[in-house]
């Protein structure tokens, strides 16, 4: 392959037929701008394509082994603490270690399961949109939550929460579906956060301030008696 061809699939990534109409919006609303004045119209060209930037679906490397439990989610993990999982999924309330990534309008905001399972509970429950970075989101924010039945029998809970920009979660499955680890399951439109509720005696192998890729990045194993994983910002 010709190294302009590399260059091009290094910039032009795939884009979510649920960005198509947003784009097509934006690039009228670019004509019109350059009609009325042309440096508006490159303004609207630059919002255009940071459009299309956002909804870009690029295929992503997923790690293969038993028990490897990859980030849900592009973006920075923002809090690692023990909460109860939401009380609408039925999990009971016995705090879980919960590993929040935060996204901000420049990842990509497709969502991908954190590890293979079945979809065995999925509820959405409307709310505020206060930044999604704050503990309070978990709790205030609109959301859509997921209990994933694992194969062993365990269960783990994964939050999508909207956030400041944030007004619309997409889900892409339904209860009584099954997914493969990486598997695309929904997605945020304009900025939020996902939460990742750990198995008991499951330790997260990120760390705060990490920067995660959804379906590459590893933040557990299960089975395995790992120590949690510290980092310092260099």
């Amino acid at each position: 392959m010709s190294m302009p061809s590399e260059m091009l699939k290094t910039f032009l990534k795939p884009m979510h037929p649920e960005g198509y109409k947003f784009v097509a919006a934006f690039a009228v609303v670019t004509l019109v701008l350059f009609w009325i004045w042309e440096p508006l119209g490159w303004i609207g060209t630059g919002l255009t394509v940071w459009c299309y930037y956002f909804f870009r679906d690029p295929k992503r490397a997923v790690p293969q082994g038993e028990g490897l439990m990859v980030s849900p989610a592009d973006g920075m993990v923002s809090l690692i603490e023990h909460a109860v999982p939401p009380p609408e999924l039925g999990m009971g309330d016995t705090p879980m270690l919960r590993v929040s990534v935060f996204m901000s309008v420049f990842n990509c905001h497709v969502n991908r399961a954190p590890v293979a399972g079945r979809v065995v509970k999925m509820a959405y429950r409307p709310g505020k949109f206060l930044n999604a970075s704050l503990d309070k989101a978990s709790e205030d924010n609109e959301r859509n939550s997921l209990c994933f039945e694992l194969a062993d029998g365990r269960r783990i809970a994964v939050v999508q929460i909207a956030g400041l920009v944030a007004r619309r979660i997409v889900p892409f499955v339904s209860e009584g579906q099954g997914l493969k680890t990486g598997e695309r399951f929904g997605l945020i439109r304009f900025g939020s956060r996902v939460d990742t509720y750990l198995p008991e005696g499951v330790a997260p192998l990120v760390a705060l301030g990490q920067t995660c890729v959804a379906g590459e990045t590893v933040i557990a194993e299960l089975g395995r008696d790992l120590p949690q994983r510290l980092a310092k910002m260099v």
